[in-house]
């Protein structure tokens, strides 16, 4: 009999990325609908303020989960002409909506809780009940952070990781809201409201730091001092780098891009500097997690402190000087310009000339120095090497 083989296509890998995302949101987003709504029916019979703000900051969570589905969906998206870097920063820009939702939440729950401590006749009375929602918060919470980090650091997830500080960011809420009810049952009716008020600062910090970096790689500033660090020290170990210059660095959502100029031995050919490029291009990527695409620069000097060659003429206004000034000396008829070498703002030749020429060998030095003297005046040229083959 025979067996039919189903043969399935392995996935995209940014549709895999999504799907894990949408996994262990959802998974936190259930948890937080749940904590949420028991927290503020908990404390509103219990009579805890700063319970009922908890309960907030948890369905503040919940929004944010659909935010993080929504961005990641997007994000994964692949590279197009209009986007040639990719749609990661989708990712990036819902980051800082997110952390000015939870900014904008954390003054409501502030100005509520202010206000009832200049009305001592409006401070609650929380019960037993209540603190035992904010022990179970607490506990919930702290495994959703755990969980959701955790899927962060496998899928390089910086808008992930962010969710999971916002869960870890609600589990110490919790325990500010727990500390507060307990002070309240012990007698000191105002200490609810000011828990409430240490759970609206949490809350707006929390979003400051999640809107700023995010608005940082906005703005492409650079990954952290020690990531360039070892980016530098990965370059450098790749055989034919002599040294390096203009590292420059940027996140693109999840990922990160390099920029760099490497400089190799000035007489290369254009091939094997191509082969050092992309074996730097490889080292990185192999070496740095979140590295996705290295620009490289091939320099035969260091182009931030030597001339500049761009006056400099191309190769066939070169030969045609040449032409020129060598129009008098027969022999250079059957010349050859092999390589034109640019450095330190000048032209260094070397050409080939076909043994036939001399009729002696003595006669090779006299050739030599007349095909130097006649390009002494031009001052784009910096020496002639000729070589007879």
């Amino acid at each position: 009999m025979a067996h039919a083989h189903t043969h399935t296509e392995p996935m995209d890998p940014q549709d895999a990325r999504y799907k894990d995302i949408r996994k262990v949101t959802l998974i936190g987003s259930v948890i937080d609908l749940l904590l949420g709504v028991a927290k503020i029916v908990v404390g509103s019979i219990a009579h805890s303020q700063a319970l009922i703000a908890d309960g907030i900051h948890s369905l503040s969570d919940l929004v944010t989960d659909f935010m993080v589905l929504f961005a990641a969906k997007h994000a994964s998206r692949d590279a197009d002409e209009e986007h040639p870097y990719g749609h990661g920063r989708i990712e990036t820009v819902m980051t800082v909506v997110l952390g000015a939702a939870l900014i904008l939440v954390s003054f409501g729950i502030g100005w509520d809780a202010v206000q009832r401590l200049f009305a001592p006749d409006t401070l609650l009375h929380p019960g037993w009940l209540a603190l035992v929602v904010a022990a179970v918060s607490v506990v919930a919470k702290e495994a959703i952070y755990h969980y959701t980090m955790h899927a962060a650091r496998k899928l390089r997830s910086r808008l992930l990781r962010a969710n999971a500080w916002h869960s870890r960011s609600d589990a110490i809420s919790s325990i500010i809201v727990f500390v507060g009810v307990l002070g309240t049952m012990a007698g000191l009716d105002y200490l609810d409201a000011i828990a409430a008020i240490g759970v609206a600062f949490m809350i707006a910090k929390i979003g400051w730091d999640l809107a700023w970096h995010s608005i940082r790689e906005l703005i492409d500033t650079s990954l952290d001092e020690e990531r360039v660090g070892q980016i530098r020290e990965s370059i450098k170990a790749v055989g034919g780098v002599d040294a390096l210059h203009m590292l420059r660095t940027r996140r693109m959502g999840p990922d990160a891009l390099v920029d760099v100029h490497i400089q190799v031995q000035p007489k290369l050919s254009v091939s094997e500097g191509h082969q050092i490029s992309e074996m730097v291009r490889q080292q990185v990527i192999e070496d740095i997690e979140e590295v996705t695409d290295v620009m490289v620069h091939i320099d035969p000097e260091d182009d931030e402190f030597a001339a500049s060659c761009c006056h400099l003429p191309d190769r066939g206004q070169i030969m045609s000087r040449l032409e020129q000034v060598w129009a008098g000396i027969p022999e250079a008829q059957q010349l050859t310009v092999s390589s034109l070498h640019y450095l330190n703002g000048e032209i260094h030749l070397e050409v080939e000339l076909p043994l036939a020429v001399l009729d002696e060998v003595t006669a090779a030095e006299p050739l030599v120095q007349r095909l130097q003297a006649a390009v002494s005046n031009d001052k784009d040229i910096a020496e002639v090497k000729v070589a007879f083959v």
